[in-house]
């Protein structure tokens, strides 16, 4: 037996009847198909259905498997408790899969109730598994789960995972589904979850359309900066999803395709068209062909940030070498520099100098590279897999100066905020830091000072560079 049922499932509650009042029959095209992979689930009628959500307990570094006896879970939290379900949790292939997982150092947790009372959590089915799952209990009901939250971990490495699921699935003969819950962009419409993005739109058109095509080259190569602006949470769901399609040529039929309320829903089937080879040795070269150009283009100051944190994080030890590409100015001039890290459009590590430390831009480069990658006390160290989806900043900074409230502009300069010893820093030109009382409020907040209290208050500017 193996893997007999792929699908892509959007998850928003407001689908649920009890949830929507009457919403719902806004995305009634999203309903009709999830109907209709619910029928198709029930004729294969599986011992196992596997769903990869983005709503469970979630570790920053390590894919999580609910390991229990049974999950259960509701929408008490969407105003709709009464809507319930308790599943059995197939622990034998859960066990597969993180013992696999593990032999081949893929991250990976157990995630049981002894591991997540550690979080002060528990064990619980979340809604990116209940609204697929309420849709399949319609017609059937005689299966057990694997339940599975994606981490922010290499795309590699989730595409690995999903090869181990499908040999754990094939190994144990276990007749299986599986479901990538996901919902594409939040980014739509103004009136959405977030802000509106063009790219919201050209993220779900392209990932939708590689889908469809059954190019996992393409899926991989979409754009990180398109990726960052959708904001969506399908595409690692599907990562995975696809490393179980490894060594198969399948197509994507998608069933339907909505966003009225700013959100992208998409429901897709896929199909297996035959067999093929692993690809996987093909996707490691592309994302090295991709890295070596991305350097070779890179601006100098971002490069050496992020060739020296990959050398540290490789080797142990920064760079000992100044490379060729290093400019005279880096090289001559002594300016303070702060080196900020990006995933995802969040902010994964910032370490810089109010005034020059070493002898050179180079040097500070080096030093705060490291600085922001391993000893940014808001953040876990920088693991090396991570690095292909960080995005590096050097921000060079002049002297700063002494000013008054009036003299600041969020946009144009940096503040630096000082009283009794204590001191709070912010760069400028920050997303949705577009007002000088905001920026102060940060700066101060950050540097433990009340705002009553008498401060200082030095502006600067700075030249940004970002890859």
């Amino acid at each position: 037996m193996s893997i007999n049922g792929f699908y892509l499932s959007p998850h928003p509650p407001i689908i649920i009847p009890e949830v929507g009042r009457g919403e719902e029959n806004k995305i009634a095209d999203t309903i009709n198909s999830l109907n209709e992979v619910s029928k198709d689930i029930a004729k294969k009628s599986p011992d196992t259905i596997i769903v990869i959500t983005p709503h469970g307990t979630m570790f920053r570094d390590a894919v999580a498997l609910t390991f229990c006896d049974s999950v259960s879970g509701s929408f008490k939290d969407f105003g709709a408790g009464s809507v319930s379900m308790k599943l059995s949790i197939d622990k034998e292939l859960t066990d597969k899969i993180y013992q696999t997982s593990i032999s081949q150092k893929i991250p990976v947790v157990m995630a049981d109730n002894s591991l997540l009372s550690r979080y002060h959590r528990s064990t619980v089915l979340d809604h990116g598994a209940i609204v697929p799952l309420y849709f399949v209990n319609k017609n059937y009901t005689n299966y057990r789960l694997v339940h599975i939250t994606y981490a922010p971990i290499d795309d590699i490495e989730l595409y690995k995972f999903g090869m181990i699921i499908s040999k754990s699935v094939d190994e144990l003969g276990r007749n299986a589904v599986f479901i990538a819950s996901g919902d594409l962009s939040h980014r739509l419409k103004e009136e959405g979850p977030y802000s509106y993005s063009p790219n919201g739109e050209k993220f779900d058109r392209e990932f939708l359309n590689d889908l469809k095509k059954g190019s996992v080259e393409d899926t991989f190569s979409i754009d990180k900066s398109v990726i960052q602006d959708a904001g969506e949470c399908a595409r690692r769901s599907v990562l995975i999803l696809l490393g179980a399609f490894d060594g198969k040529k399948f197509k994507g039929n998608l069933l339907s395709y909505e966003g009225p309320f700013g959100v992208g829903y998409g429901v897709m089937k896929f199909d297996v068209t035959s067999k093929g080879t692993s690809i996987l040795e093909i996707l490691e070269k592309n994302r090295k062909h991709r890295y070596e150009e991305k350097l070779n283009s890179m601006d100098p100051y971002v490069r050496l940030a992020r060739e020296n944190l990959t050398n540290y994080l490789t080797t142990g030890k920064p760079i000992s070498k100044l490379p060729d590409y290093v400019t005279h100015e880096m090289k001559n001039s002594k300016r303070a520099v702060f080196v900020s890290l990006k995933k995802y459009g969040e902010l994964r590590g910032c370490i810089g100098t109010l005034l020059p430390t070493a002898n050179s831009v180079a040097e500070e480069i080096i030093r705060n590279s490291i600085e922001a990658g391993i000893n940014d006390p808001r953040f876990i160290q920088v693991n090396k897999s991570e690095l292909t989806d960080i995005i590096f900043s050097v921000d060079v900074l002049t002297t700063p100066e002494i000013c008054t409230k009036k003299d600041l502009s969020p946009k144009k300069y940096g503040v630096i905020v000082e009283s009794k010893g204590k001191t709070g820093v912010l760069l400028p030109d920050l997303e949705g830091v577009d007002t000088v009382d905001k920026q102060l409020s940060i700066a101060l907040k950050k540097g433990n000072i009340n705002p009553h209290e008498k401060y200082t208050i030095e502006r600067f500017k700075v030249v940004r560079h970002i890859e």
